[in-house]
């Protein structure tokens, strides 16, 4: 079944709390991946001196280390991201096709389904480093298209895997196996399969690509494809939508290093994300990691745009680390782990701060929801009236009380947690998009500030009862009374635990 491309329910962006749960069913994607297969080889040693016989460093080599890369690299980072990988490619009868065929078969995760092809160089590439330096690049290769042979050998391949896989990936790297009659046969096979594709192209034509749902460019191979400078957000809106006329896609993902992605979906607005890294060590392989994620969590049922903040944090954590690298299931979990305990601390805002995000969200047309109390400990009573109240709005702000406003409503034996505390505890709850403090012992002044579109409290009040209620009312907005569990209180909870114990 093809996976979504978008959303429609969806009204605000997903948290990493729930983009972890896609990355969880990263282990049923089945993605098969078709194109140019590349070793990787480095070899490492010390350089102490120039050549007596030209002015170039003597490397001394220690260390010779061979890897997977091209379209071997995409299906490397689809295993390693917990997916599963059918890799068709070409190598040729020759000591580094062995070296690839050893690598791929020691792989768990990947199906290997190459073709030999007698004659054909295995594309390399050796790296000659000293430390993270490199002195030299040597590429044994051929760019000529495939023959008839080599094109009936492919596409056998690819009839044999196509009904087993979720997503179809197309890793052009110019080395002539995917040439205009392969691309042109696979593409004609995928749509009568009804198979997603995503391409990620090495052409100056994008037509070429023509039948793919998905393109993958870069900001270089965008800008040479449409002559558009994709470097502002603007641009780059422009650049996809005119790539998308070109191959009558679906979407465009235009990869623009430091600035993060620009996601092109037809007949919608474009998708900035900023980019997610935060050190940049190396890009070698960072968009073989990116199409590998965007792929594996569409095949995993997540609709398009989730997918491409997934491929946008994983491709942030493989731009942090020396060479072509991999990035696991459980580092991408970590990763959005942390972003979200970050994400926590920038929900706790001052009024003015909240003045101005609301304002934001307004600007965007969205319902802004307020909630309010003292939340010393949060009980199964407050989860309820916290998950309503964001069901009847695109954002819930809530206001707590300071540690001085409680004091002065509850005894001087309250609150139990500091403001910081209960303001942190507050931040992290998933329907909680903003936090924010008042001295006051009503939240009166804060909503004339911040004129939320609705105001949330429990059932135990009634309408006019609730302070604030008459202003909402006023500029259009609504009181929102929220049912409450019986049985749940701090006051009674406290109660319980400083009961004397009978007996």
């Amino acid at each position: 079944m093809t996976p979504p491309l978008t959303d429609g329910s969806r009204t605000s962006p997903p948290t990493d709390i729930e983009l972890a749960t896609i990355v969880r069913g990263f282990h049923a994607a089945r993605i098969l991946v078709i194109g140019d297969v590349i070793l990787d080889r480095y070899i490492t040693g010390s350089v102490q001196r120039l050549s007596p016989e030209a002015p170039i460093p003597v490397l001394r080599p220690a260390n010779n280390r061979y890897t997977l890369g091209g379209a071997a690299n995409v299906a490397l980072n689809i295993a390693t991201l917990g997916g599963h990988a059918i890799l068709i490619g070409v190598v040729g009868d020759d000591p580094t096709g062995d070296d690839v065929d050893r690598l791929v078969n020691a792989t768990a995760g990947i199906t290997p389904a190459l073709v030999r092809i007698s004659g054909r160089p295995t594309t390399c590439k050796t790296r000659f480093m000293t430390g993270s330096h490199q002195l030299l690049r040597l590429d044994e290769e051929t760019t000529a298209p495939l023959d008839e042979a080599g094109l009936h050998a492919v596409m056998a391949a690819v009839e044999r895997s196509i009904d087993s896989a979720d997503v179809i990936v197309l890793s052009d790297y110019a080395k002539g196996v995917l040439c205009d009659d392969v691309l042109q046969a696979i593409l004609a096979c995928a749509s009568r399969t009804g198979k997603l594709v995503i391409a990620d192209p090495k052409r100056a034509d994008f037509a070429a690509y023509r039948g793919a749902a998905i393109l993958t460019p870069n900001e270089l191979e965008v800008r040479t494809a449409t002559r558009i400078d994709a470097e502002h957000d603007a641009e780059a809106d422009r650049a996809g939508r005119v790539a998308l006329e070109a191959t009558g896609g679906e979407a465009v993902l235009v990869t623009r290093s430091a600035k993060g992605l620009t996601l092109v979906c037809r007949d919608r607005e474009a998708l900035h994300i900023p980019t997610r890294a935060r050190e940049v060590a190396d890009v070698s392989g960072a968009g073989d990691t990116l199409v590998a994620a965007l792929a594996v969590a569409l095949g995993a049922g997540a609709a398009l745009p989730e997918a491409a903040m997934l491929a946008n944090a994983t491709a942030g954590i493989s731009v942090g680390k020396q060479g072509t690298a991999t990035v696991s299931r459980q580092e991408l979990l970590d990763a959005l782990h942390l972003d979200d305990l970050v994400q926590t601390d920038r929900k706790v805002a001052s009024l003015e701060e909240a003045i101005d995000q609301i304002a934001e969200w307004h600007r965007r047309g969205l319902k802004v929801g307020f909630a309010n109390g003292c939340f010393d400990l949060i009980h199964p009573g407050h989860v309820r009236l916290l998950s309503e109240a964001r069901a009847a709005c695109d954002r819930l702000i809530v206001a707590l009380n300071t540690d001085a406003s409680v004091k002065r409503l509850k005894g001087p034996s309250r609150p139990l947690q500091n403001e910081m505390a209960r303001a942190t505890v507050m931040a992290s709850m998933a329907p909680v998009d903003l936090v924010t403090l008042f001295d006051e012992d009503t939240p009166l002044e804060m909503i004339r500030a911040l004129r939320p579109d609705i105001l949330v409290k429990g059932s135990d009040y009634t309408v006019d009862q609730v302070v604030g209620g008459d202003l909402v009312q006023a500029w259009g907005g609504k009181v929102v009374l929220v049912t409450l569990r019986e049985g749940h209180s701090t006051t009674g909870t406290i109660r319980r635990m400083t009961a004397p114990v009978e007996g």
